[in-house]
């Protein structure tokens, strides 16, 4: 089989993740080619986002995020959800939301229709670099988080992307809003993490002001009933 790589970034992970595991003396499993090859075509996909973030495409640096929080929350994490947290995103600027209703039906329908497309994509990498029906399937389930709560690997998916959120992006949105907005949209985040995420975030490297907001969101969250 023949396989593409881009721009080294597979190749960055690897080391880095040997880097960590002579850190954390744990044993080190280097990418299979198929799984460089998917990681490669879904960063050469996302290269072509024409939104910057920290001077780069934002949804390659996005991409990169997560799989970086995967490595360090959930090390050994199987192909199919290192495929899936890299490529949740895949070329989302294709699917705006401003092409959806306003209000929350709108919100509805353009999330799920964007999970459907990133799951499309991801499953046409996957075939192209060699995966068979059943990881492609997984791999698209995790994409779609199907059965959140009662699929471990989706809630990580999902606990992932809460941490990603938190330490890269929610000081941007805090910047924007009154405190009490971010407070209910942190406790909202935490809501959907897993204990053992809402515990790590402590340590996940969040901006100042977001961790004294997310401390007061966890006292929040521990009193206000669920919705």
């Amino acid at each position: 089989m023949q396989v593409a790589l881009n721009d080294g970034i597979g190749l960055f992970l690897d080391r880095r993740a040997c880097e960590d595991a002579v850190a954390t003396r744990r044993p080190f499993v280097p990418m299979s080619d198929r799984l460089h090859c998917a990681l490669g075509a879904i960063d050469a996909a996302n290269a072509r986002d024409l939104s910057r973030e920290a001077g780069e495409p934002a949804e390659l640096v996005y991409g990169r995020r997560m799989s970086e929080a995967l490595a360090a929350f959930a090390p050994g994490a199987s192909e199919a959800l290192q495929i899936a947290v890299r490529g949740q995103h895949i070329e989302r600027w294709l699917t705006p939301r401003r092409n959806y209703p306003d209000g929350k039906a709108g919100y509805i329908a353009w999330r799920n229709a964007a999970k459907r497309r990133h799951a499309e994509r991801v499953a046409e990498i996957m075939e192209r670099c060699g995966y068979d029906a059943a990881a492609i399937a997984r791999a698209g389930a995790l994409v779609r988080k199907e059965r959140l709560r009662a699929d471990a690997e989706a809630q990580t998916l999902e606990d992932v992307a809460c941490l990603v959120f938190l330490r890269y992006y929610a000081a941007s949105f805090a910047a924007k809003h009154p405190v009490a907005k971010v407070l209910d949209i942190l406790v909202k985040t935490q809501r959907k993490m897993s204990p053992l995420s809402r515990a790590q975030a402590l340590d996940f490297g969040l901006p100042g002001p977001v961790l004294a907001l997310y401390e007061l969101a966890l006292k929040a969250a521990d009193t206000a009933p669920a919705r």
